[in-house]
This record gives structure tokens, sequence and C-alpha cells, in this order.
């Protein structure tokens, strides 16, 4: 058996469970995959999108209904060492990439507010665009079930919002592409446990801007760092809490909402406050 093979098998044996089961919940749950779908594949070269592409292959190979694949990935301005190990790493995972180049690190470099938000709307955008030139209507990101619970506490505690990291977006830019999230229900432990256990090496960050930083976790720590620190320690107080946080962009009770937004208008309980006492 060839070493790749070996790691598929491994997603739908030992980690049936955890991640192939967990997949598989997440594409039925929001429907992010449709019969005569056209995916591209984003591989950003970590852990996440690696897995990300070969449960897609594992779900191609036992599809129910037809759909293409395509294995995207596209080079900001990485080094040539960080460049090699993703080609390395589609080697040994026998995944087909296809890699188109831009310069958006040299773009961002003397950007000095939020160029990692800059960064991120720029390759966003290049891989929508290359997507749809390949004749895809969607692409796929590595985004987990911890990225979902990281992003409702930091709207929370920094933003003070209520919001989450949809399974599923309409490109507003693009028309006729859609972004899905195939992992939405993964937790980041089992992806990292699946790695170790095939003993894979992925990128853990290319960024130009983060090689070379001091290593002061006090001064360098972001606040999506932050929040992993949080919800480990809340998971060693309750194995139920990280689940409750996602429950709670879930269950919504409107009734117990002071305000909230809905096609660029903003709704108050007040709205209606009166109106209810005088159906009672």
């Amino acid at each position: 058996m060839e070493r790749y093979q070996e790691i598929e098998r491994s997603i739908v044996k030992k980690y049936h469970k955890t991640i192939w089961c967990k997949f598989i919940e997440g594409i039925k749950e929001y429907q992010l995959i449709q019969e005569g779908d056209k995916i591209a594949v984003c591989i950003s070269g970590g852990k996440d999108s690696m897995l990300l592409a070969k449960c897609m292959q594992e779900l191609q190979r036992h599809r129910k209904f037809f759909f293409e694949l395509e294995f995207l990935v596209m080079d900001p301005g990485y080094n040539e060492d960080n460049r090699q190990r993703i080609i390395d790493n589609a080697k040994i995972l026998n995944i087909p990439i296809r890699i188109f180049e831009t310069q958006i690190f040299d773009i961002v470099a003397d950007i000095e507010q939020s160029p990692c938000y800059l960064c991120a709307r720029m390759r966003r955008g290049h891989l929508y665009k290359n997507a749809k030139d390949l004749g895809c209507n969607k692409i796929a990101l590595g985004h987990h079930f911890d990225d979902v619970i990281e992003t409702i506490l930091m709207s929370m505690l920094y933003s003070g919002q209520m919001k989450t990291m949809m399974p599923k977006l309409h490109s507003t830019n693009f028309e006729g592409m859609e972004l899905i999230r195939p992992l939405y229900c993964v937790k980041e432990a089992e992806i990292i446990s699946w790695a170790k256990y095939n003993d894979l090496q992925f990128l853990q960050c290319a960024c130009r801007f983060t090689e070379n930083c001091a290593k002061n976790e006090d001064e360098n720590i972001s606040k999506r760092q932050e929040m992993k620190m949080l919800i480990k320690n809340f998971r060693q107080a309750s194995k139920f809490i990280d689940k409750n946080i996602f429950k709670s962009v879930c269950n919504v009770n409107l009734e117990t909402i002071i305000s909230y937004h809905k096609d660029g208008e903003t709704h108050s309980f007040l709205d209606d406050y009166d109106l209810k006492k005088e159906k009672q």
C-alpha cells in the first residue's frame, strides 16, 4: 500500500468518528455540495487545507452524485523552502495541485495599518478569480470548528457583536461564486492528531511578516491565539463549553435580544414592546 493510501485509510478508519463523520455532517447539515458543482479546494500548505483536500478526494471517490474538484495553491510570495514544502506534501498526499503566483506579500509590505486584513482580502479575491477562470462555482476553505467558536468569542469580546464564521457564503464580488467550509464541524485537535499520526509536517505560518518576528509572547500574541488559550481553559473546566459556544449562534432567541441587524436595518425589542402588552 502506498503511503498516501495509508493516510487516506486513516481518515476513514482511525479518525472515522472524529474527522470523517464530522466532515460529512457539515456537508449534509449546511448543504455545501450539490450535483454538478465544480469546487476549487484552496490549499495554503497548512494542516487544515491539506486535510480538507484529502477529505474532498475521498468524498469524490465515494460520491453519490457527480461533482468536480480542482486543487488550487496561491503563492503570495512564499520563500523557496515554504513553496517546496507545499509541493512535496502534495506529492506525498497524491494531491494534483495547480499553483498560481501573485505578489501580495510585496504589495502589503509597506502597509502599516491592518496589513493582515488587506492580505486576506487580496488572497480571497485572487482565489475567487482563478477558481472562476477554471470554471468553478465554489471555493472550499479549510476553516474548522475551533475557527468558528474563536470567531464568536472575538466578535463578542473585541467587537461587541454577536456573529460567527458562516459555513457558506455567496460572493459579493464574483457573480455565481460561493465559498464553503466543509471542515466546519471538525475540531482542530483531531486535525493535529491526524497529522502527527501520519508523521506529516505542514507549514505553520508562511507569512513573510511573522517569519522573523521576535518570539515575545506578550507582544506578539494575536487575538485569535488569545481565544485559543481561552477555549483551552474552558475545555479543561467542562467538555460541553465549546459546543455551547457554537450553539449560542444556532439557538438565538430574538425575544431576549435587545437589538439585531438584518438587511441593513436595525431592529429593537422596543419596536413592538407595547404592542405585545396590548395583546396580553
